[in-house]
């Protein structure tokens, strides 16, 4: 989609005078000559584009990260994965987000006196994207200030206390409804909202807010409610049939690693390129030339430089379906550098690599040459070596391809289908703790896309091997979402994260395998199992659920009050 920059629409945030709610007048935006035609809203709607989720949120550190949780971590750590998060003297995301709302709400406002229905689509994109930062917002800082109208500077609005996070929630619930009802359901301008992106994200914040409700606040009956809107909208999404899990024959058992570096030149063995992808829903689009991803994401996803934690190697079922610890003789234990790797759901395959085991990557020596035959390749090939790090070295979003550094071009999936899947499993079976053989069958169609002869999960494979249904639809959805930016989130909703996070994080065991041998300078300090200690001392309270109010803010309205457990 081309991007548009609207110069006289720019935004200043005057925080250093008054309150996080501030944003340029009116007067200053020029609405004498704007507003007169269905064009003039959509080129205001498309800077909302920019907003979204991108690389630089979902794969470097940022408060969605992997890296804020307890399955990926990096050399230098960050205070928020260890415990060590102070209140911030300003905040960003507390303010950015607020300008990002003042303008959605600016269209909103000049919609209602346009008259006609030829603006109906970018009133609807602004209401998701009203949305869509709301539901930032609260992920963030739970209740927040709910404003559906421009302010002034001398707005009073600027100075009331927080909004109730229900009543947030409940108006996100509402936008988002009425955005899919006047989206298209499909669209000629690629990576423009669609109705089917609308419903997804509703899946996604009524799942959150849904599971919150019930392990957070005990209020079973607002859960379900919640959990049911979320289930319905993830339902309509798969009925729609406008989507589909990225599969390939000739890709097989490593589809789910191409899925992630698809561009429209040769990217892969089968020669796919993003027009066979119907999985994203909602993507940031990039382009080599048009608009490059412009970080270095081949060298800092290939390898050692996320530190990838023992406790998600473990994760991964055995390809019986069983977890190793109930997996009998396919597991091989931890012996070798490849040992524990055997017999495993494929996505460990797609997302990681063994030491020793032969890769490509973007420079001109290591990439993929032949794309008719592996053999003619693997001469081009570096050898990873994990003997770095943690030892387990990831490869997800690293392209094979000859490309320039911060020139890669492949989409970043704000939402994608696979998600959906899993939100509809969840949310059916949070509502009453139990679910269908044929609603499991979604997070099956997830599950086997590279692992078609593993077992389906079902409630009689879960009664015959003594699982918990909860904790398998859990690890189903982290070990398909990692490094999507999902995982912390999931723990501070499932009120998990106290029993998750403050334990060490862990890389390979070093200490009776094989990597003493061939990694015999490590000093990192080791535990009991003798396996590397990457980050020790983590700390999580119940005030970290929710991020601190920044105290510029406060200060500037002493309404807002601060959040549990971070002082007065």
């Amino acid at each position: 989609m081309k991007r548009y920059i609207v110069k006289f629409f720019g935004l200043l945030t005057f925080c250093a005078l008054t309150s996080c709610l501030d944003f340029e007048p009116e007067s200053q935006l020029g609405d004498t000559s704007l507003w007169k035609s269905a064009n003039d809203f959509k080129l205001f709607a498309n800077q909302f584009y920019g907003w979204t989720r991108d690389f630089n949120v979902g794969v470097n550190d940022s408060p969605h990260s992997d890296l804020r949780s307890d399955i990926l971590t990096t050399s230098g750590g960050n205070s928020i994965s260890a415990g060590n998060l102070q209140i911030p003297a300003s905040d960003g995301n507390y303010t950015g987000a607020y300008d990002r709302i003042r303008n959605c709400n600016l269209l909103l406002q000049k919609a209602e006196s346009y008259g006609g229905r030829d603006i109906a689509q970018y009133v609807a994109e602004a209401k998701f994207f009203r949305a869509y930062i709301y539901f930032e917002l609260v992920q963030l800082y739970g209740d927040v200030i709910l404003t559906l109208k421009p302010l002034e500077l001398n707005s009073p609005e600027l100075k009331i206390s927080r909004t109730d996070r229900s009543k947030v929630i409940d108006q996100i619930v509402k936008d988002l409804q009425e955005a899919a009802s006047d989206l298209p359901e499909t669209t000629s301008e690629t990576g423009r909202l669609t109705s089917g992106a609308a419903r997804a994200m509703l899946s996604r914040a009524a799942l959150y807010e849904g599971t919150w409700q019930k392990f957070h606040n005990n209020n079973t009956v607002r859960a379900a409610e919640l959990l049911a809107i979320a289930a319905d909208a993830a339902k309509q999404v798969i009925e729609s049939q406008q989507y589909e899990l990225f599969r390939s024959d000739r890709l097989g058992t490593m589809s789910y690693k191409y899925l992630f570096t698809l561009e429209n030149v040769q990217c892969n063995p089968a020669n796919l390129t993003k027009a066979d992808n119907k999985e994203y829903i909602f993507v940031t689009r990039h382009d080599e030339v048009l608009k490059r991803i412009g970080i270095n994401i081949t060298h800092a996803a290939l390898g050692n430089v996320y530190w990838i934690t023992r406790k998600y190697a473990n994760m991964y079922l055995c390809s019986n379906g069983l977890p190793i610890e109930k997996a009998g003789n396919l597991f091989k234990g931890y012996a070798t550098t490849d040992s524990e790797f055997q017999n495993r759901d494929n996505r460990m395959a797609n997302q990681m690599v063994r030491h020793n085991q032969k890769v490509w990557d973007n420079e001109a020596e290591t990439c993929r040459v032949d794309w008719l035959g592996e053999e003619a390749d693997l001469a081009h090939c570096a050898s990873a070596k994990a003997t770095a790090g943690s030892g387990y070295q990831n490869q997800k979003w690293a392209t094979e391809r000859r490309v320039q550094d911060y020139y890669e071009g492949y989409d970043y999936p704000i939402i994608r289908y696979a998600e959906v899947l899993l939100n509809y499993v969840e949310a059916c079976f949070e509502i009453e703790e139990k679910i269908s053989d044929n609603d499991l069958k979604y997070l099956n169609l997830v599950r086997q896309r590279v692992n078609p002869d593993m077992p389906a999960l079902t409630n009689k494979f879960v009664a015959d091997n003594g699982l918990d249904m909860r904790e398998e639809i859990r690890r189903e959805r982290t070990v398909e979402l990692f490094l999507e930016g999902f995982r912390i989130d999931d723990l501070k909703r499932w009120a998990t994260a106290e029993a998750e996070m403050p334990g060490d994080l862990l890389g390979i065991q070093w200490k009776g395998t094989q990597f003493e041998t061939i990694w015999s300078n490590d000093a990192q300090p080791r535990n009991a199992e003798g396996c590397r200690i990457m980050q020790t001392g983590r700390v999580f309270e119940k005030k970290h659920y929710l991020y601190p109010l920044p105290s510029d803010q406060r200060q500037l309205n002493p309404n807002l009050g601060q959040n549990p457990g971070w002082g007065n």
